[in-house]
């Protein structure tokens, strides 16, 4: 049984896709036997940006298949935690207690909220989202995590959470873990039209996808645009395909992959056509273990269930160790 805790999630906005299996999931997989592991769904956060009653009514459906992406590639339930963040009501009281323990410059000077803000198209910025990392940090001390898995655009992040978890101790005793970050390298891989790969953007190759799906995603695929005919020698380092192979063709084929593209002896077709074999190799398995979970349609359900209660009895007892030390509640 591990003996340290890990920490990490995604906001409930859409599917799972290829980028973030290569970015976050792989990663996940490999970190569940060395460490205790709660993976939250983070419906709260999501509001910070996207709070319509459409958007929302979108969640349950969204949190399912999250958990059944994770556990379709390789996430074991029995390893795991999974759980809705809006399911554990602990989590606004010591949100309210962090909100008093940081300044509102220190939270401006936070590198991601501009982004972010950007991003969902706000003028201003909205009180939650500037809150945005003290409920992060919320989350992270509640279940008394040893570290969380980022990448580097988010360490500032985890820096304000061990900012928040010192001071507390230092003004009520040395009561909260104070995390550590682990950096993980997160490759950005491109969608289909070579932006980013976004659920927003409607150009991912989700982890959902069957076979024939993943193989017309990749058909469609912008590629070198100054290559305009076929035998026009092309440049894959701006080829958003050739990316795609950094990330699922053994080097030595991407060597071959190089340098046929650059000579024009490898067509733009026959490259997509490659590609589309490594992604139905690569995922097949997924589709597998997918429809065997799908045979018992309360896997998931389950899961959150059983993930909601073992993360709120930690939950619970991080609150009461946090109140105790305050003084807070005496009265009750």
């Amino acid at each position: 049984m591990p003996t340290k805790r890990m920490l990490t999630g995604d906001r409930p906005t859409g599917k799972l896709h290829v980028g973030h299996y290569v970015g976050s999931i792989k990663n996940r997989v490999e970190l569940q036997h060395e460490y205790e592991s709660f993976f939250i769904i983070a419906d709260l956060h999501m509001l910070t940006t996207k709070n319509s009653k459409e958007d929302i009514a979108e969640v349950p459906a969204n949190a399912r298949m999250m958990v059944l992406d994770s556990l379709a590639a390789g996430i074991e339930p029995e390893l795991a935690t999974f759980y809705l963040q809006s399911a554990i009501p602990e989590v606004c009281e010591i949100n309210t207690i962090f909100q008093n323990l940081v300044t509102v410059p220190r939270l401006e000077r936070m590198p991601s909220l501009k982004e972010m803000a950007r991003d969902a198209k706000k003028e201003e910025m909205p009180y939650g989202l500037l809150g945005y990392p003290v409920l992060q940090a919320a989350d992270i001390v509640l279940y008394a995590a040893d570290f969380v898995p980022v990448g580097e655009d988010q360490l500032p992040h985890i820096e304000l959470t061990r900012e928040i978890v010192r001071r507390f101790n230092q003004l009520y005793g040395p009561v909260l873990v104070e995390p550590a970050a682990r950096t993980t390298r997160i490759a950005r891989l491109p969608g289909t039209d070579g932006r980013k790969m976004s659920k927003s953007y409607g150009n991912a190759i989700d982890l959902a996808d069957p076979p024939e799906t993943m193989t017309a995603k990749i058909s469609k695929m912008m590629t070198d645009p100054a290559r305009a005919r076929r035998y026009d020698p092309g440049n894959p380092d701006v080829c958003p395909v050739f990316a795609l192979h950094r990330a699922f063709t053994p080097e030595a084929r991407i060597a071959e992959i190089d340098a046929g593209c650059r000579s024009a002896a490898l067509g733009c077709v026959d490259c997509k056509s490659d590609l589309s074999a490594r992604l139905r190799d690569r995922f097949a398995p997924f589709q597998d273990r997918r429809r065997e979970i799908l045979k018992s349609p309360d896997v998931v359900r389950d899961v959150l269930a059983d993930g909601a209660k073992r993360a709120r009895a930690v939950a619970s007892a991080t609150l009461e160790a946090a109140r105790q030390a305050m003084g807070l509640g005496h009265a009750r």
